[in-house]
């Protein structure tokens, strides 16, 4: 588990086909490593793929496999553990973030898991676009949100009172996200509530697009969700991580971080929506 809670060693959750089942200790902690079968046993269309660009998702998502992975996911999240995950960019840490539960062991794991100085914050990732309306106090129409998410971007705005008054308490804003990748979704659906995300780093590294481009970190971890190479590793667009977008200000956007969609992303928001660049944006 992670230091929020009793270490009981890393378990690494590796979901390529139906059927995971327990492997040899993942680790020198002694973790579980919970293994698919062998790729010939699994029969036509069983496949369970967590793709980089999160457009596939399986057939039937209650598959065995696919629904094991969310289901270990969420009860070590629920249970205040940090949870290494793929998202549609980079691969990242979350936590639990909503004000009905006490995640505040939790999300200090995450900063000292990433040598963060607390005062930088932490995004969210929510499920649904709907549910941006639970979490932030939205400012623009809500087809600008559709247009954006699921998506590389993070929309700050201002933060409601749903979100725990630990995550971010230097700030009255927050971050949200929901990523294109089915897996993130769906984990973030039936957890059932805001989860704090960060990149799955140390804070003076690079952005992780593998699983073992964060080794280090996986002794702290609870468990490491490999959903396989994200984006073109070769690219150095790929590890810019998600455009940050300012949209606590109506009728304005600023750009935080330039990230790996901000063509895209001011083209909607200047030419679609009209918003005007804030002065001092990066934009």
């Amino acid at each position: 588990m992670s230091p929020a809670h009793p270490c009981k060693g890393l378990r690494a959750v590796v979901a390529a086909s139906v059927g995971l089942s327990e492997g040899p200790a993942g680790s020198a902690q002694s973790g579980h490593l919970l293994r698919p079968p062998s790729p010939t046993r699994a029969a036509p269309g069983e496949l369970l793929r967590f793709p980089g660009n999160g457009a596939a998702r399986a057939a039937s998502p209650e598959r065995t496999g696919w629904t094991e992975v969310l289901r270990a996911a969420v009860a070590e999240l629920h249970a205040g553990a940090v949870v290494a995950v793929p998202t549609y960019t980079l691969y990242g840490l979350a936590c639990l973030a909503s004000c009905s539960v006490a995640p505040s062991a939790a999300l200090g794991a995450v900063y000292r898991i990433k040598g963060h100085r607390e005062a930088k914050p932490l995004a969210v990732c929510l499920g649904r676009v709907a549910d941006v309306y639970r979490y932030g106090h939205v400012r623009v129409p809500e087809g600008l949100l559709k247009d954006l998410l699921p998506g590389p971007v993070t929309l700050v705005m201002e933060r409601s009172e749903e979100l725990n008054k630990d995550l971010n308490p230097f700030t009255p804003l927050v971050g949200i996200r929901i990523p294109d990748h089915t897996f993130m979704q769906d984990l973030a659906r039936m957890f059932g509530g805001p989860l704090a995300l960060t990149s799955a780093n140390l804070s003076s590294q690079a952005s992780s697009l593998k699983v073992k481009e964060f080794q280090d970190l996986w002794p702290q971890l609870s468990l490491v969700i490999n959903g396989g190479p994200i984006g073109d590793g070769q690219s150095p667009e790929c590890r810019l991580g998600s455009t940050v977008v300012d949209l606590s200000v109506p009728g304005k956007f600023g750009i935080i971080r330039p990230g790996c969609a901000l063509e895209n992303t001011t083209a909607v928001l200047q030419q679609k929506y009209r918003l005007l660049p804030s002065p001092g944006s990066c934009s």
